[in-house]
């Protein structure tokens, strides 16, 4: 009763969800933005704690190898609690649901910085990751709800763009301002910068709400969503293509700075520059990959991210200058965004009348994969980085021309709709 009471509490009783509503486009530009704002904030701490991690060592005096385990400790709780948060919002209202996560992220992640051991900090970053699972995926279903299919590609790039650039600024700016502020202040920082979020995302609330509609399910309707949902073939090979692809780019940049600092006794610094060229083209680039996605449809474009990434994991393997490094981190990049992101426009379209637990398997299947691929890739470095880069690329090829075949309904003549006119 009490956790429903906190789902109230952000929810507006004097605007009722209703899908035959229509948020004002002005307003739903506006919001596109927060809900952007609000991805990067989350990727950012997602990915600042990596290079932060000598520096957590030194602070708790404990070897490197154990607080190492606090990334693990946030990404699978994370990709866990996003199947959970699908469910809550389809019974509650997106709206409520992503107010509640937002607002817990933000504490949780400011709290974390009262840790005075290792255990504590891992037991913050669990319930940071608890916390957080609700606002992208549910941010990637509003959208769904917000703009029709075939216009879904740009505000789709939006989100994603953020993503990347949470990715990319997160590792290099985590290593550069702990000196400064810091790791204690860091999070203190984040966690601010959380609750400015959430204050900008209630003043949409009612945009919000106008354009959910929240149900009532049980268990049995639970199940047979999830078996509806993996009925069709277009679903099947959506997931099966989204764990695929999470795994080869999570293996790769994973270890990417290892391989670089080996390779090329790189400090942390220029590791880190090396680095930041992975997140530009999908920070920068992320709705005109969606506009030409809604435009020629994502059976061109998947098939070409896919050869994009393979050809940037096997250019690592040949004897590249360092200089090069960077541009050989933004064509992998760019793979990722001509990919990940379309796959996550296929699904908001799957859902049907339960996208939450769509989106929500989406994000599960996307972390999964993080996980797994950082592991597998690991795994295989016993044999050195040449073998599991190649191994890596070749399973990306495969996957590539595949897809030229599984993906080729995915246009806007395939899916019965018609490009948008040219403005």
């Amino acid at each position: 009763m009490a956790t429903f009471s906190l789902f109230r509490l952000f929810g507006d009783s004097n605007a009722m969800p209703n899908q035959n509503n229509e948020v004002d486009a002005g307003d739903r530009e506006r919001l596109l933005r927060v809900l952007a704002g609000a991805t990067f904030i989350i990727f950012f701490q997602a990915y600042m704690v990596a290079p932060i991690l000598p520096a957590l060592s030194q602070a708790f005096e404990t070897p490197e190898r154990t607080v190492g385990l606090v990334v693990p400790a946030y990404l699978i709780p994370y990709g866990m609690a996003t199947l959970i948060y699908g469910l809550l919002a389809d019974r509650l209202g997106i709206h409520r649901v992503m107010f509640v996560s937002m607002a817990a992220f933000s504490v949780l992640t400011a709290l974390t910085a009262s840790s005075t051991q290792v255990a504590q900090l891992a037991m913050w970053r669990i319930a940071t990751g608890i916390g957080a699972g609700g606002v992208v995926p549910l941010a990637l279903v509003l959208v769904g709800r917000l703009f029709p299919y075939e216009e879904r590609g740009r505000p789709l790039g939006w989100l994603f763009g953020a993503m990347a650039g949470g990715m990319a600024f997160g590792s290099p700016l985590g290593a550069l301002l702990t000196p400064v502020f810091g790791w204690r202040g860091l999070f203190l920082g984040v966690g601010a910068a959380g609750i400015g979020v959430l204050l900008l995302l209630l003043t949409y609330r009612r945009a919000i709400a106008a354009a959910t509609q929240p149900m009532n399910m049980h268990l049995g309707d639970v199940l047979r969503g999830y078996k509806d949902l993996f009925a069709t073939r277009r679903a099947r090979r959506t997931y099966g293509y989204v764990l695929i692809n999470s795994m080869f780019h999570s293996g790769v940049f994973t270890w990417l700075a290892s391989y670089l600092e080996r390779r090329y006794h790189l400090s942390p610094a220029h590791v880190g520059l090396a680095l930041l060229g992975y997140g530009v083209p999908g920070f920068l680039l992320g709705p005109v990959i969606g506009r030409l996605a809604d435009r020629w449809g994502r059976a061109r474009l998947i098939p070409l991210g896919l050869l994009l990434s393979a050809a940037s994991a096997a250019a690592l393997v040949t004897p590249f200058p360092v200089l090069v490094a960077p541009i050989i981190a933004m064509t992998l990049s760019l793979g990722y965004d001509m990919t990940q992101p379309l796959f996550g426009g296929i699904v908001t379209s799957l859902g049907g009348k339960r996208p939450g637990q769509a989106m929500g398997m989406n994000v599960f299947t996307l972390f999964v994969g993080f996980g797994l691929g950082s592991l597998a890739f690991g795994a295989m470095l016993q044999y050195g980085f040449g073998i599991s880069l190649g191994i890596f690329s070749a399973i990306e090829l495969v996957a590539a021309v595949c897809s030229l075949r599984l993906f080729q309904s995915e246009s806007p003549k395939g899916i019965g709709i018609r490009p948008p006119a040219t403005p």
